[in-house]
């Protein structure tokens, strides 16, 4: 079967197309005939090598999969040849893409407990947008961050696949969407996806954007600042966040694609009794709710493209350049 790996960790070019065998499912686990998966920021953070994460080699990367079960385990039930499929790629086997082999292959064996059906409604392209991204927003912003109705959320890092996750799910819940972008470009889209405020750092301090768009916020007193921000990057805009969020408002993080060392000006914490909430990822309930709202209308994954498996290279090294908004679908087949 047609499959993308790489051999050893180094730059986007150590990724190959190569065929390899076909697998074969165990008891407990069902064959699927991988349609579509996306990309996902960790991606090329694999590829390189990650400090403490002990990748086997040779990899398949690729953790956000639709697809469809052709064949049953002889141990499994409850599901049917035909049905088509998420995967939650996540379990205590670790992770795909990371330490397990990913979807970017024709067929894969998956654990039955492990995959989740996909809606009438919802396409494979939808589908494939989940659960890091999409679920992880879910999780952060509400199952984590309790985000509310009403309440103004600033999003760090907007055009990316968390990103433009976060503006979608907030916006359906009411909240007003500052989306942050370095791009100038980028911002139409952003306030097409539902952002009420955008800020193009290229030219503007995101910090005194939100003052001028809500005032300075007080140690004392209402007003000032958003109620949320959501900062997954991490590095020097880390210790910023700070300074825009209202007293007793939440800083939400569920990564650091900019540094996980970022310095941290303490004072903010406890003079403006701000709260930070972290999130690891996403459970299957999320997974699950993003799901169903999809299929009843309440919003639609932003997809940048949809391209052949064999366009991964070119891909990757667009993610790597934020030359993209949202989420990047590779159709998986034959050649």
């Amino acid at each position: 079967m047609r499959a993308i790996v790489f051999d050893d960790h180094g730059p986007i070019d150590n990724l190959v197309e190569r065929d390899i065998p076909k697998p074969v499912p165990d008891p407990d686990q069902c064959l699927i005939k991988v349609s579509s998966v996306t990309l996902n920021g960790f991606d090329p953070m694999v590829m390189r090598g990650i400090p403490g994460l002990k990748t086997p080699l040779p990899m398949i990367p690729g953790a956000d999969i639709a697809g469809t079960v052709v064949e049953l385990g002889s141990e499994v039930s409850g599901v049917a040849i035909g049905q088509r499929v998420g995967i939650n790629p996540s379990s205590e086997k670790g992770m795909m893409g990371e330490t397990r082999r990913g979807g970017l292959c024709e067929f894969l064996a998956v654990e039955v407990r492990s995959l989740v059906p996909i809606p009438d409604k919802v396409t494979d392209h939808e589908a494939a947008c989940l659960p890091t991204a999409y679920g992880t927003a879910h999780r952060m912003l509400f199952t984590r961050g309790g985000l509310k109705s009403g309440e103004k959320v600033l999003i760090l890092g907007a055009s990316g696949g968390v990103g433009t996750a976060c503006i979608q799910l907030a916006k359906s819940a009411g909240a007003e969407v500052v989306a942050v972008t370095s791009s100038k470009a980028k911002t139409p889209a952003l306030r097409a996806l539902g952002a009420d405020h955008t800020i193009d750092t290229s030219s503007t301090d995101f910090v005194d954007a939100v003052w001028k768009l809500y005032g300075k916020p007080r140690t004392r007193g209402a007003g000032g600042g958003v109620d949320v921000c959501v900062n997954y990057s991490g590095g020097e805009s880390w210790a910023r966040s700070f300074r825009a969020v209202r007293r007793g408002g939440r800083i939400l993080t569920c990564g650091a694609t900019g540094g996980y060392d970022p310095k941290t000006d303490i004072r903010y914490i406890w003079s403006f009794e701000q709260t930070i909430v972290g999130c690891n990822g996403w459970e299957t309930s999320d997974h699950v709710t993003v799901l169903d709202m999809i299929a009843d209308g309440r919003f639609k994954p932003r997809i940048d493209r949809v391209i052949d498996m064999g366009e991964i290279r070119a891909a990757l090294r667009d993610m790597v350049e934020r030359r993209f908004i949202g989420k990047i679908v590779l159709e998986v087949g034959p050649a």
